[in-house]
């Protein structure tokens, strides 16, 4: 597929973001990534290896292995097989600025096909993208199992669901939680850090408003006589 529109949104002399000249080495098995992205709005970025390059939905909130859970997921344009290693800063000013972290990465099957070529389940995967229905089963670190990507009926082209099916991988456990990536162990922070990205620092806690307290007569009669004086 064309990386037309992925091009046409950064200049490579200012990100360093992949270009998109390395393909896919592998013909066992497809590949996936799950990005955490930090970028105006965090959200994680989650992406299927397809036709040599990455399909690729912004989830808000991020995968969960609770089938109860019903993810949105934005579908934004294709990106390079080689941006599935991508852990780092895309500097202010560039599309998509902020850090970048590879939270969860592994292979994946086409669900009830796995005993089938890496080609074959391309062209399965392929026609359920195309109606909207993408079945598959997830073999990473955090994100494991069977999912379904549903495409959101009357919500324009690019708006899916992201819901985890019915299995033993199932867990109502947040996921989320563990921020670390998989690929050096860094938390968001970290990366920034070492890559000359904002560090962004936790909001304070509020602290909760006391409720006025009404006086007695004894201390308001005192109160009066203070304001007299």
């Amino acid at each position: 597929m064309s990386l037309t529109q992925y091009k046409k949104k950064r200049s490579f002399k200012k990100t360093p973001e992949p270009e998109g000249k390395k393909k896919s080495s592998s013909k066992s098995n497809l590949k996936f990534v799950v990005q955490k992205h930090d970028a105006t709005n965090l959200h994680y970025d989650f992406r299927l290896e397809m036709e040599g390059v990455l399909k690729s939905w912004a989830v808000p909130k991020g995968p969960s292995l609770n089938p109860d859970d019903k993810r949105l997921a934005m579908m934004v344009e294709d990106h390079p097989y080689d941006y599935r290693t991508f852990e780092g800063t895309i500097p202010a000013g560039n599309y998509g600025a902020g850090t970048v972290m590879v939270w969860d990465e592994g292979s994946y099957d086409a669900m009830g096909f796995d005993d089938k070529p890496a080609k074959e389940q391309e062209k399965i995967l392929l026609a359920e993208l195309k109606k909207g229905d993408l079945k598959i089963v997830l073999h990473g670190e955090k994100v494991k199992g069977a999912f379904a990507l549903v495409k959101i009926k009357g919500r324009g082209e690019n708006a899916w669901l992201l819901i985890k099916k019915k299995d033993d991988e199932a867990s109502s456990s947040d996921i989320t939680k563990k921020d670390k990536s998989v690929k050096t162990k860094r938390s968001l922070a970290q990366i920034a850090k070492d890559t000359g990205g904002e560090i962004k620092k936790k909001a304070p806690a509020q602290k909760a408003k006391k409720a006025p307290q009404l006086l007695d007569e004894s201390e308001e009669h005192a109160e009066k006589k203070k304001l007299r004086k």
